[in-house]
């Protein structure tokens, strides 16, 4: 690990002084490259100095130990060092995990009512609002680029973005099938209904994410929005809908004022989107990777069950259980993701021994 942690301060320290050269200065694109692996080090290498000094200071403190008057104080000092070192130990073994390159990335959020009719789609509804509020709650904004209603309440599909530094690093557990059990407002007989919406989290592509799109394998047809969005909304051909010829991938944007915003918006989830088949196909080829990460990213992958008459959640792929179903879907999703995050990093540290 020692050296792992030298190589890494060694390549901090370089990318500190190529950052001082006029060269470098003057290229933005570089400048920008620098800076962001310059701050993705910075954790390990702050970590690293203090785990230094530690080491220093516990071998002073075995020295002292020696000394007959200051002896017993320093046996004490020195069982303190020892478990400060074993918990930054575990902290550098963590921060040694390699990086998901799109942890700092936005998200982009599809959710869709699936199985239970009107319930799964007032239940898809439940999902986005519960989704919106953690945004809030993280000092994160979000934005709707689509959404469908249903007949109902709720959602049949809504599509949005969360923007914020880190979110992906947090949601990107999310996609997949998330299950309810309760009575709905849409059962007369008051029975017990179970029914479903799928959930996709996909980092948002950036300047960072280079995808090659060329304008003859695209369609754009321009249409009517029907979406919420106010009384204009529907009184001018500003709804976008983009086709990826070659992947039949689809994308629409409707609930931008202008059809320039809703192509520009419906062209940077396009990219995203093909972006996350890139990574599929990748993590596929690596087998071993995919099969070792916390679920497969796929909707169909049944993850969450919502209990309301047991004010429960659990998640299946990791056996966590809460009874604050309540607070969960009023935003409050930090315990479930904290299991979710500790467990991915428990299984890749076990990979790596």
């Amino acid at each position: 690990m020692i050296e792992r942690l030298e190589t890494t301060l060694k390549k901090y320290q370089q990318l500190e002084q190529e950052l001082t050269k006029t060269e470098v200065l003057s290229d933005i694109k570089k400048t920008r490259e620098y800076s962001k692996e310059l701050a993705d080090l910075e954790d390990i290498v702050t970590c690293y100095k203090k785990y230094k000094k530690l080491l220093e200071d516990i071998e002073n403190t075995k020295e002292m130990v020696k000394d007959p008057d200051l002896g017993e104080m320093a046996k004490e000092e020195l069982n303190e060092l020892e478990l400060e070192k074993e918990n930054l130990d575990k902290e550098l073994e963590i921060l040694l995990i390699p990086k998901d390159p799109n942890d700092g990335k936005n998200v982009i959020v599809e959710i869709r009512g699936a199985a239970g009719g009107d319930e799964a789609n007032i239940f898809a509804g439940d999902l986005f609002r519960m989704y919106t509020r953690y945004a809030e709650k993280k000092g994160f904004s979000y934005q709707v680029y689509n959404s469908i209603d249903g007949t109902a309440g709720g959602f049949s599909q809504i599509e949005f973005i969360i923007k914020g530094t880190g979110a992906y690093s947090l949601l990107k557990y999310e996609s997949g099938s998330h299950r309810v059990q309760r009575v709905p407002v849409t059962e007369s007989n008051g029975r017990l209904q179970t029914s479903t919406a799928t959930v996709l989290v996909m980092p948002e592509a950036d300047e960072d994410i280079e995808i090659d799109l060329n304008p003859n394998d695209l369609r754009i047809d321009i249409y009517r929005s029907s979406g919420c969005g106010g009384q204009g909304v529907n009184t001018t051909d500003s709804a976008v809908r983009i086709t990826h010829l070659p992947t039949n991938t689809v994308v629409t944007c409707q609930n931008e004022r202008s059809q320039i915003q809703n192509k520009e918006q419906a062209m940077k989830v396009l990219k995203s989107r093909l972006y996350e088949l890139q990574e599929q196909e990748k993590a596929e080829k690596e087998g071993n990777e995919r099969r070792s990460k916390i679920g497969t990213g796929d909707r169909a992958e049944k993850i969450r069950t919502y209990n309301y008459p047991q004010n429960r959640v659990t998640d299946h792929r990791i056996g966590f259980t809460t009874k604050n179903l309540d607070r969960v879907m009023d935003g409050d999703l930090e315990d479930v993701i904290n299991a979710l995050i500790q467990e991915d990093q428990k299984r890749k540290l076990e990979g790596n021994e």
